[in-house]
């Protein structure tokens, strides 16, 4: 009973760093990667459809990005749907989309530091949440009698080093990737 808590909760924290990480990649930094256009959705045949699924993306050179649609049709559909993003980008078409990406000046770095620890800060939100809940659940536990309380405190000291874990884990990918986006 309490290793499910306890598992259900490390599923938690996980999922936290997870999307930690899917936030960074869409964080610009001086290079360029496929991730940063990541959020862009493309209109295709009526449905809104991620970029990724109706074109190729690749890195051409540390600052420019080539987006091949699958369809030529869609040439149009896609140079729009990357311009509409709030990317702050400016494609160049013709049979394939290049995307140069502009050199970010120090004021663009400190707000993409910003953006990062906000990013961060929510994760460690979503990590002590977890932790809550956790405890919560054994708090019931203990009132419906089907724990001592023994066995709650060493859960909750168990659950303590879960959060500690997980909170550095964030911690440390906020620095890789404040140090990344200093970068000259």
């Amino acid at each position: 009973m309490i290793n499910d808590i306890k598992k259900q909760g490390e599923e938690k924290m996980q999922k936290a760093v997870d999307a930690l990480e899917t936030a960074f990649s869409k964080l610009r930094t001086g290079r360029a990667h496929p991730g940063i256009l990541s959020s862009v959705t493309v209109s295709y045949y009526g449905s809104d459809m991620p970029l990724n699924q109706v074109a190729s993306i690749n890195v051409e050179d540390s600052r420019t990005l080539v987006v091949q649609p699958f369809d030529r049709s869609m040439v149009q559909a896609v140079d729009k749907a990357i311009r509409e993003s709030d990317l702050g980008l400016n494609p160049i078409s013709a049979d394939v989309i290049r995307v140069p990406l502009p050199a970010l000046t120090e004021e663009t770095r400190k707000d993409m530091q910003k953006l990062a620890r906000a990013e961060a800060e929510e994760r460690r939100v979503s990590v002590r949440n977890a932790r809550r809940d956790m405890n919560n659940q054994l708090k019931t536990l203990v009132k419906d009698k089907e724990i001592s309380e023994d066995d709650e405190r060493r859960a909750n000291d168990d659950i303590q080093k879960l959060t500690d874990k997980y909170i550095d884990a964030i911690d440390k990918k906020l620095a890789a990737k404040e140090a990344e986006l200093m970068e000259v």
